[in-house]
């Protein structure tokens, strides 16, 4: 689990709450219908700008993505495809037949390998795996971001309708409150939706959508270079251009006996 997520959203939500608390009751900023006009309204834009299955897709995503670190390392996989070049290399490409691994497209390349399918073949498959990926990734990010736009946009139409029903109320004291709160809280809901949740999650889904990019532009390298037989140490070196020069110690393979 992406631990660094969730406490980033919990504790920024916290600290609104918290300087809430303190001259004022959190009933002082509960308005049912100043929410219902931002929730409501966001969400109906939301479904306007993308389609349905979009906006679940974008949340189930959000979800097992954003809220998880299930992205390995560059330098994990770079000695996994060391380790499976070795293997190659004295076993030839069927040696990768009882080889699991708990990367997915890893293991579709590995498996695409086995069953005997040209390097070309192989390489095109793996590409547009790679660019269905970040295809979901890329609407899920502009949902968020979408959501992001939308919910201060609202929040300013509330404040709009909140300041029409006061000044048509001017001659009643008693009514002035009432319009006025609302006036300001859906202002207030509009830019906490979108800055502490909507904006944040729609960045993180980006991070995620160039690790897990990366990550499998390192491992189509990979296969393109066992495929050809290429040495596990050469072949090392070129993928330690994916990760940092501090990280680079200990890439490479153990030596061929």
């Amino acid at each position: 689990m992406d631990i660094f997520t969730l406490v980033g959203l919990v504790a920024g939500i916290l600290i609104v709450i918290l300087a809430m608390l303190a001259n004022a009751s959190l009933l002082t900023f509960l308005n049912l219908p100043g929410l219902a006009i931002v929730v409501g309204g966001t969400f109906a834009v939301t479904l306007v700008k993308f389609r349905m299955s979009s906006v679940m897709s974008a949340f189930r995503l959000a979800m097992s993505a954003a809220f998880t670190d299930k992205v390995e390392r560059p330098t994990e996989l770079i000695r996994e495809a060391g380790a499976l070049a070795l293997v190659v290399r004295k076993e030839g490409i069927l040696g990768l037949e009882n080889h699991s691994t708990k990367n997915e497209f890893l293991q579709k390349a590995i498996n695409l390998c086995v069953d005997g399918h040209p390097p070309e073949l192989v390489e095109e498959a793996l590409a547009q795996e790679s660019q269905q990926t970040a295809e979901r990734y890329e609407v899920a990010e502009r949902v968020f971001r979408g959501i992001g736009e939308s919910a201060p946009a609202i929040g300013m139409l509330g404040t709009l309708v909140g300041l029409v029903q006061m000044l048509n109320s001017l001659d009643d004291p008693s009514s002035i409150g009432p319009a006025m709160a609302v006036a300001l809280l859906t202002t207030l809901y509009g830019a906490f939706i979108a800055q502490l949740i909507a904006l944040p999650l729609a960045d993180k889904l980006q991070l995620k959508a160039e690790d897990e990019s990366r990550n499998q532009i390192l491992i189509i390298t990979s296969m393109r270079n066992i495929m050809r037989g290429e040495n596990p140490r050469v072949m090392t070196e070129m993928l330690s251009s994916f990760v940092t020069p501090e990280h680079r110690k200990g890439l490479a393979p153990e030596r061929e006996v």
